[in-house]
């Protein structure tokens, strides 16, 4: 995979990859500075295969297919603190989620998983107003065939209170339902 760094800032946009990007996120990503804040202050950056700001300027110079098939943009977890220290208060969250839908209908998932346990923790949100660790776990347990990994750490989670045997719900079912059919009808798809 190339760096961000070198590439050409006069390379064209492949497939009008910028603009198709900038209004799936309804952002403009042209007023990047490549000041490096967002990284600096992502939770993830450090063990992903990119950091914010090289996904900004890969979709940039038109790398789309590296976007859309790297790890970077399932592992982020939309904190935002990106966006907190952005200078030019581009809102990475939301490109994103835009990058996501693009890697989801491009078939181009880097880690199926991922993707999978992002499906599951939507699904309880729009159910339940809140996620339920063990229903999540047992959910993404079942779906990726994963049933010895992480064996270990049920016990200490048990012991610790990390599971809640039973779910809590919150209340405005039928407010969330709509919230996300309308962010489907926006362009999301789940």
């Amino acid at each position: 995979m190339r760096s961000a760094s070198d590439a050409s800032l006069s390379a064209p946009l492949i497939d009008g990859a910028l603009l198709e990007l900038e209004n799936a996120a309804g952002v403009g990503l042209s007023g990047c500075l490549q000041c490096q804040k967002c990284t600096s202050g992502c939770p993830v950056a450090a063990e992903s295969d990119l950091r914010p700001h090289e996904v900004i300027r890969l979709v940039q110079l038109g790398a789309k297919d590296e976007v859309l098939a790297s790890r970077f943009i399932w592992e982020c977890t939309s904190c935002e603190a990106c966006l907190s220290r952005c200078p030019q208060a581009i809102d990475l969250p939301a490109i994103i989620d835009a990058l996501r839908r693009l890697s989801l209908d491009s078939r181009t998932v880097a880690e199926p998983a991922v993707s999978t346990f992002n499906g599951i923790f939507l699904a309880l949100v729009r159910e339940m107003g809140r996620t339920n660790e063990l229903a999540l776990m047992a959910a993404f347990k079942l779906r990726t065939r994963r049933f010895s990994e992480d064996v270990g750490k049920f016990p200490m989670m048990l012991r610790k209170g990390k599971f809640a045997l039973l779910p809590a719900f919150v209340k405005g079912r039928r407010e969330r339902k709509r919230a996300f059919r309308r962010s489907r009808e926006l362009g999301g798809k789940r």
